[in-house]
C-alpha cells in the first residue's frame, strides 16, 4: 500500500513561497546589477571607439578626394584603390553602427523624446515589421483603445519593435504568429518590490509574443548581455536584444523575457506614463534650427578646437582648415584658457570635446565664454552623458554633434551653430 504523501502545514507552505519569492527577487536584482556594469563597461569601450572610427571616417574621407582628383591619369588603376578605399569605409560605418547599439545598451546616447502613442508607433511601424518577417509568419496586432501617452523617442520604439520582429522571426524558421499588444497597467507596491527597478505607478504594456522554439533559462539569463548570441558565427552581432534592454531602462521601463523551450517567447516591457499633454513635450529635435541645408564651407571665421585626443584634434583641424576656416587648437581646457590669455584674436566659435582630462567640456566652455562673451559653442562627444539631462536628452541651448562624424556632418553643424540667432542676453 502506497503512503499519501504527508501534507505541509498551511504556516509552513507560506514560509517556503516566501523564501521562493526573495530567492527570485535576490536573482533579478543580481541580474540588474550586472547588466548595470556591463552597460557602464560598454559606454566606455563605445566613447573610446568613437574618436577612432571618426578618425578613420575623416582621414578615409581625404584620401577619396585625392583620388577622384587624380585618377584621370590611370582611371583603372585608381578606381580599384577607390574600391578598396570604400571597403575601409563600410566597415567603419558599420563599427559606428555597433558602437551607437553599445551606447544606447549602456543608456549614454542622446534621445529625442516626445509625448506620444505607442499605439501609433505600432501602426506606423507595422509595414516594415510585415516585410522583416517571413511570408510563412502572421503579424496580429490587438492594441487597447484609450492608450495613456507615453514619453518617448519614437525612433527608439521603433527600433525596439524591429529587433524583436527580427528576434521571432529568427526563432520561427517554419512559420509562426508574431502577436503585439498594448494595453494600460497599475503597477502596486507589492509587484514592484519583487521586480528591482521598477517603482509603482501607470504604465503602458507593450507586448511580443512568437510561438517559436524558445528559450532556456540559462539563455534568458544573459539574453540581453551585449554580444551574447545563440546564432551561429557571423549571424548575429549580439546586440539586438542589448539594445532593446538600453531603450526601455533609459524611459525607467521596465522588460521581461518569459520562455520555455518548444514553447514560444513572450517579450512583457512596461513604459511609464506620462500626465504631460500631447504637444507639451520635450522638441523632437533640440538642435539648432539651422542645421538643415545651407552652405557648410567657411567664411573665414576662427575656431577654437579642445580635443585631448592627438589624431581626433589633428583631423578636425584638417577638416576645418580644408574649408576656409582659421583653426586654433588645445589638447586640454587648461591649455585653451592660457591660449586665449595670450591672444586677442577674435574667435567665433568653440569646438570643444565633452570628456577631458583636468576639466570637462563644459567647464571649459563656462570660463571661455567669460573671457569671450558671445562666443558660440558646439560640442563633440561619443559620450555625452554630462551634457544630458536625467532623461537622456540634451540640456537647453546645447548644440551637440555625436561621434564618430564624418566631415560632411562636422562642416554642416559648425555652419548650424555660427548661423544660428544669437542668444537674448540677460
Amino acid at each position: 500500500m502506497l503512503e499519501q504523501p504527508t501534507q505541509l502545514p498551511q504556516t509552513e507552505r507560506e514560509l517556503l513561497r516566501a523564501q521562493a519569492e526573495r530567492e527570485q527577487a535576490e536573482n533579478r536584482s543580481h541580474q540588474s546589477q550586472r547588466l548595470e556594469s556591463l552597460g557602464q563597461l560598454a559606454g566606455g569601450v563605445a566613447h573610446d571607439f568613437n574618436n577612432l572610427l571618426s578618425v578613420i571616417l575623416n582621414y578615409a574621407s581625404f584620401v577619396e578626394e585625392e583620388i577622384k582628383a587624380v585618377r584621370g591619369t590611370d582611371q583603372g588603376r585608381w578606381d580599384a584603390a577607390l574600391k578598396d578605399l570604400q571597403q575601409i569605409q563600410g566597415a567603419a560605418e558599420r563599427g559606428a553602427g555597433l558602437t551607437h547599439q553599445l551606447l544606447t545598451f549602456g543608456r549614454r546616447e542622446v534621445v529625442r523624446p516626445r509625448v506620444l502613442s505607442l499605439n501609433a508607433v505600432v501602426s506606423n511601424v507595422e509595414h516594415l515589421l510585415q516585410r522583416t518577417l517571413d511570408e510563412q509568419i502572421d503579424l496580429v496586432a490587438g492594441l487597447a483603445p484609450d492608450l495613456w501617452p507615453v514619453m518617448a523617442d519614437p525612433g527608439q520604439i521603433e527600433q525596439v519593435l524591429v529587433n524583436l520582429a527580427v528576434n521571432a522571426r529568427d526563432a520561427m524558421p517554419n512559420g509562426g504568429v508574431l502577436r503585439i499588444d498594448t494595453a494600460n497597467v497599475v503597477v502596486d507596491k507589492a509587484y514592484a518590490v519583487n521586480h528591482p527597478g521598477l517603482s509603482p505607478g501607470r504604465y503602458v504594456r507593450l507586448r511580443l509574443s512568437d510561438n517559436g522554439s524558445g528559450m532556456s533559462e540559462d539563455v534568458i539569463e544573459h539574453a540581453f548581455e551585449p554580444f551574447f548570441t545563440t546564432k551561429p558565427k557571423g549571424e548575429g552581432s549580439g546586440l539586438g536584444l542589448a539594445t532593446v534592454y538600453g531603450i526601455i531602462m533609459r524611459m525607467d521601463g521596465f522588460v521581461q523575457i518569459m520562455s520555455r523551450p518548444g514553447e514560444g517567447t513572450t517579450f512583457f516591457m512596461l513604459v511609464p506614463a506620462t500626465a504631460v499633454p500631447a504637444g507639451d513635450g520635450e522638441a523632437a529635435d533640440p538642435d539648432p534650427p539651422a542645421r538643415s541645408a545651407g552652405r557648410s564651407s567657411g567664411g573665414g571665421e576662427t575656431i577654437l578646437v579642445i580635443e585631448d585626443e592627438d589624431a581626433m584634434r589633428e583631423v578636425t583641424r584638417r577638416v576645418l582648415m580644408r574649408n576656409s576656416y582659421r583653426v586654433l587648437t588645445a589638447p586640454d581646457g587648461l591649455t585653451a584658457l592660457e591660449l586665449l590669455s595670450t591672444t586677442d584674436e577674435p574667435i567665433q566659435l568653440l569646438l570643444t570635446d565633452v570628456v577631458m582630462p583636468q576639466m570637462l567640456g563644459k567647464d571649459v566652455a563656462d570660463k571661455v565664454s567669460v573671457l569671450r562673451p558671445g562666443i558660440r559653442v558646439l560640442y563633440m562627444s561619443g559620450y555625452a552623458q554630462p551634457m544630458l539631462t536625467s532623461r537622456g536628452t540634451l540640456q537647453p541651448g546645447v548644440a551637440l554633434i555625436e561621434k564618430p562624424f564624418a566631415q560632411a556632418e562636422l562642416l554642416t553643424m559648425v555652419r548650424a551653430v555660427l548661423d544660428a540667432p544669437a542668444p537674448a542676453a540677460n
